[in-house]
């Protein structure tokens, strides 16, 4: 597995390096970066690594401004001497966060949480059978330690807030999501679930009411209720009511 390794203390990169030789045999440090700017680059111009260890302060910023400039598909794996930046770091769909200083037993956790991911994805995909739907049935729910399997169908809405992304299901519980909005508008089937404007993409059994609004747009009520009721932008209205009458 090639790594990559976020960190701009040297005592702190030599610690992780010799604690990455002891716990991940045959792994290979791809790449020792100490900035968001050299990050970005690099980034932009390799292949993904099979896991990243990221400190949060960098030298010329924090990691959640690299995540801000660019797209990483690869797991991370926080490290800091700061435990304030967690939430931060859930929302960004990290497999772990660590605090300095780094202790052996906390990586080994760390990497058997790693490979237990792994093995849930991996089944998910071997059970798949033909033929395969286009559109996800279901996602895999990563809160703090726990895993949780969320049907498609026990989807209301999907919705950002805070930089994040949410599902609300139809019990009323509400779950991160590793995606954000656009991909899962391409993710669940289009005769259940539509993009209504930026912050919501809605499920049609979650509509309770419908009212008409200014500019051709509507106001929608769900189930369950939000403080707001979100209303379909103009520009979505037309291709809303065709929804509505099953015109895809």
């Amino acid at each position: 597995m090639n790594i990559v390794i976020i960190e701009d203390e040297t005592p702190a990169y030599k610690r992780l390096a010799k604690l990455v030789e002891e716990t991940m045999p045959g792994a290979e440090i791809a790449a020792h970066l100490d900035s968001v700017a050299d990050a970005k680059i690099w980034f932009e111009n390799h292949p993904m690594p099979g896991l990243i260890f990221m400190d949060v302060h960098l030298a010329d910023g924090s990691a959640f401004d690299l995540l801000k400039l660019v797209k990483i598909d690869a797991p991370i794996i926080f490290t800091t001497a700061y435990d304030q930046y967690a939430i931060d770091a859930f929302k960004a769909s990290s497999i772990d966060y660590l605090l300095k200083p780094l202790k052996k037993d906390d990586m080994r956790a760390a990497l058997q949480k790693l490979d237990g991911f792994k093995k849930l994805f991996t089944d998910e995909e071997a059970n798949v059978a033909a033929p395969v739907s286009e559109y996800k049935t279901r996602f895999i729910i990563r809160f703090g330690e726990h895993i949780k399997t969320l049907m498609a169908d026990e989807i209301a809405y999907c919705y950002s807030e805070n930089k994040a992304t949410l599902a609300r299901t139809f019990e009323g519980r509400t779950f991160p999501m590793d995606h954000n909005l656009d991909a899962l508008q391409g993710m669940l089937d289009p005769h259940l679930f539509f993009r209504i404007n930026r912050q919501y993409l809605i499920n049609l059994k979650a509509i309770e009411d419908m009212k008409a609004h200014t500019k051709a747009r509507v106001i929608v009520t769900l189930r369950p209720a939000v403080k707001e009721p979100p209303v379909v932008s103009s520009e979505r209205a037309a291709d809303f009511k065709n929804w509505l009458n099953g015109v895809m």
